[in-house]
């Protein structure tokens, strides 16, 4: 009898194991709401499989372009803005871009950045478009690739909302190396630099070594968000957010020193110091320091290496 009762609770644990296990996956799938499709690419032909939303209402509505993180693909991202997107009753796409970062055509090459403007152009015809709204998001690779197509994409975006995005590969790939994890070996594939470093090719993927298109862009937003401990408990050190922000703010033609995030107020948010706190917070997390030139911001809040996804539509201009 004692043998049947440890029996029936082992049976009633692994129930009940295997049931939070089930939840917790079907947490992280997809909207069942979320469409497939392709483009073809107009430079080498490839196929490049892209995910979306339609809108739910019948007038024109905001496009929001989710661009996925360096380890994923359109395919296999899960945390995903969908849900928040449709909840607004707004268009959403995930392009593909060319997967993965691991390999040449990845990685913000003219191909990458290529997919994704023609995801927008298939977006914008088949999709009921307000095309004064069309933004461009996204995390960590994603946030990387936000920066590049606020430099290249030859669409007009009202606003790009990059989270803890990469700006520089150079410094990265040794930011990488320190930490050692898998990055520094895919930064390599991805640049096609053999088994050191091309710095030259690294930087020709580098938005903080590209031209800011400063007359493009007078009328867009770009909000540049990264989480204080990013670094030490994430794979991105902030400094890559904060010196794009400074760049791209300085080609824009800033003058005032306050205006910049200096040197010191790097090296001490590097520290995680919270000297810099404003009292502020966005989506329950405090705001440790932020700064705007015109339509260019850049929150540094209490976290890590993540999107606060309902912030990221909220904040859209």
């Amino acid at each position: 009898m004692q043998i049947k009762s440890v029996k029936t609770l082992c049976s009633l644990a692994i129930c009940l194991t295997i049931s939070f296990l089930i939840s917790e996956n079907l947490s992280a799938q997809r909207p069942e709401y979320l469409r497939k499709d392709s483009i073809i690419s107009k430079m080498d032909g490839a196929s490049d499989v892209f995910y979306y939303v339609p809108a739910v209402v019948g007038d024109p509505q905001p496009l929001v372009v989710e661009l996925h993180s360096w380890s994923n693909s359109s395919s296999s991202q899960n945390e995903i803005l969908a849900q928040e997107v449709h909840q607004k009753g707004w268009n959403y796409i995930l392009p593909n871009f060319r997967g993965v970062n691991n390999t040449v055509k990845a990685c913000c090459s003219e191909f990458a950045l290529s997919d994704i403007d023609q995801t927008i152009d298939w977006a914008i015809k088949n999709l009921n478009v307000d095309r004064k709204r069309i933004y461009i998001a996204g995390y960590s690779g994603g946030g990387y690739a936000t920066f590049a197509m606020f430099m290249k994409s030859r669409h007009k975006i009202a606003d790009f909302s990059a989270w803890c995005g990469i700006s520089d590969l150079v410094a990265w790939y040794d930011q990488s190396l320190e930490r050692k994890n898998k990055y520094g070996p895919e930064i390599l594939l991805c640049t096609g630099s053999g088994s050191s470093l091309d710095v030259e090719k690294a930087k020709s993927r580098s938005p903080l070594f590209w031209k800011t298109p400063v007359k493009k862009r007078k009328k867009s937003f770009i909000q540049i968000y990264a989480g204080i401990h990013d670094g030490h408990t994430g794979s991105v050190p902030i400094s890559q957010s904060l010196l794009f922000y400074n760049k791209i703010i300085e080609d824009a033609g800033n003058k005032d020193p306050k205006v910049f995030a200096s040197n010191e107020e790097i090296q001490d948010l590097l520290n995680e110091s919270e000297q810099y706190s404003t009292g502020k917070s966005i989506q329950g997390r405090a705001v440790r320091f932020e700064k705007k030139y015109k339509n260019i911001s850049i929150c540094i809040f209490e976290g890590g290496h993540y999107i606060l996804r309902k912030a990221a539509i909220e904040q859209l201009k």
